[in-house]
């Protein structure tokens, strides 16, 4: 029978693995068969709450695994569910409410206040009273029997470009091709244990909750404080037991610079797969050298292409300058390269990364004329509709197809009258010793390239480093040296910010 609902997961592994711990928390556990339950019961609560199914459920998250069956509870009431952090200001929370105009809002006892300051027009549920609300079956079956696979199972709200957050639509049928290719790609099983590291609001998350679902294996979801202390990081990982790390790449380079690996490893880990910003092989080096067995892969993909589309299995070795290819396309999804005139680029030459597939978002929520910008027909199909998504990344491939990541379209700048990337500038920079983090922009007032970094190198030695890997042309004209990078609430590096900080600015 074909799988339909992501909920299969679940059910699935919690007949296989009642007792099993599922997810686990600093305070609590929970195992497939609590996890279903309580999910039925809060499902049950929101269908008393409201008539509407297929429709968006408002949950505030936190990193515990109430979150996690609080997601599956809307599921089960027929509805998809749209995760926000509780820690998230309240204009910007208000702003997204108004753009969804939730079914319900379901949130933890102690973000209780912050509900109270949204004044939501809509019913509002607290996640630990819904836990135990008697579970009616037959209507939660009424509702699921309505959803097809191409219903969407969430939406997960960007930034946007304008200063006004964007809701990308998944599907049921987009997370479940994805997990089944993500758990043969990254052999998981259910003798994994996970250590969760990206918020619940965030995509790269997705993997660790239905790879989990999917596999019968057990997610620790690491305690944000302890990557402020890497070496409590690391022996917390040896504690667990931890097999598989799915992280945000910036703390995986995190860990790296902080020299806990050359005290202790986590010694059960045998798989690492990163994603979300460019992959520095300085970093990837360290881990290499501290654990050499591991499986690394490096993964690329906006959120709108169903979290990833890319994938590069790291078999050789690199020197802390190359840039570390973004791979060949993950199954059933296809990746080519067009310009400006949206027609193939011949291999060799940069193009924006077009992706097409299965995969695809449905759009952005209420965000017709935002939608139909970047989701278009292929323009090499012009005999029927074929939806491709444009992500506005410039990549290069070569003659055995393997893509190499080069900058977002705006990376792209043009500086003594060369056109540059500016992120194989970066490769260049964070390759130096002494470099922790980097970015550069462009001052196109000023024409001039500037450099902002953090760790222990000053600004002249770095300038001197860099003139051995550049050619004059591409280098910064201008160094900022900062005690550490900000970052947003994705963990990557806040480049807005720093843009509007250092050259005046915005996107």
């Amino acid at each position: 029978m074909i799988q339909k609902n992501v909920l299969e997961y679940l059910e699935h592994s919690a007949a296989e693995f009642p007792e099993k711990i599922a997810f686990a928390d600093e305070k609590q556990a929970v195992t497939f068969a609590g996890m279903r339950a309580s999910a039925q019961a809060l499902g049950t609560a929101v269908m008393a709450k409201t008539q509407r199914y297929n429709a968006p459920i408002v949950v505030l998250t936190e990193r515990t695994a109430a979150t996690l069956t609080a997601f599956m509870g809307v599921l089960y009431s027929g509805n998809y569910y749209v995760p926000l952090d509780s820690k998230m200001p309240i204009p910007r929370m208000k702003s997204i409410l108004d753009t969804v105009m939730p079914a319900a809002i379901l949130y933890p006892a102690d973000a209780e206040k912050t509900v109270q300051q949204l004044e939501a027009d809509c019913p509002v549920l607290c996640e630990e009273e819904a836990f135990t609300y008697p579970v009616d079956a037959d209507a939660l079956d009424r509702r699921r029997s309505r959803i097809l696979d191409i219903d969407p199972v969430y939406i997960i709200f960007t930034s946007g470009s304008t200063g006004k957050p964007k809701g990308i639509v998944i599907s049921h049928r987009s997370v479940i091709d994805f997990t089944e290719w993500m758990a043969e790609a990254g052999k998981f099983s259910s003798q994994d244990v996970l250590g969760n590291q990206a918020p619940f609001y965030f995509d790269l998350s997705v993997k660790d909750i239905y790879l989990t679902l999917k596999c019968g294996a057990t997610t620790h979801i690491i305690p944000k404080n302890l990557f402020m202390f890497p070496l409590l990081l690391v022996r917390f990982l040896e504690e667990k037991k931890v097999t598989a790390l799915v992280w945000a790449t910036s703390a995986f380079h995190l860990v790296a610079n902080s020299g806990a690996l050359k005290k202790e490893v986590p010694t059960h880990l045998r798989t690492v797969i990163l994603g979300g910003e460019a992959l520095q092989a300085k970093q990837l080096n360290q881990w290499r050298a501290a654990l050499p067995e591991v499986r690394y892969i490096n993964l690329y993909g906006p959120t709108e292409v169903t979290v990833d589309c890319t994938w590069y299995p790291i078999e050789r070795e690199f020197s802390d300058s190359e840039i570390i290819p973004i791979g060949r396309a993950c199954a059933n999804k296809e990746v080519f390269l067009l310009d400006e005139n949206l027609q193939p680029v011949p291999v060799g030459q940069p193009g924006e990364i077009c992706v097409r597939g299965i995969g695809l978002a449905k759009g952005y929520f209420h965000e017709p004329e935002k939608t139909q910008n970047v989701f278009i027909p292929d323009p090499r199909n012009p005999y029927y509709p074929d939806m491709i998504y444009r992500t506005g990344d410039i990549a290069v491939m070569d003659e055995e197809g393997v893509l190499t990541f080069l900058s977002r379209q705006d990376g792209q700048i043009k500086h003594m009258g060369y056109r540059i990337e500016l992120g194989e500038i970066e490769t260049a920079l964070n390759s130096i010793e002494g470099v922790a983090e980097t970015i550069c922009c462009f001052d196109r007032k000023h024409d001039k390239i500037v450099c902002i970094y953090s760790g222990d190198s000053e600004e002249r030695t770095l300038a001197k480093a860099v003139r051995t890997l550049l050619p004059r042309y591409m280098l910064p004209n201008v160094y900022h040296h900062l005690e550490a990078m900000p970052h947003n609430a994705n963990g990557k590096i806040d480049r807005v910010k720093l843009k509007e900080q250092y050259v005046g600015e915005t996107d």
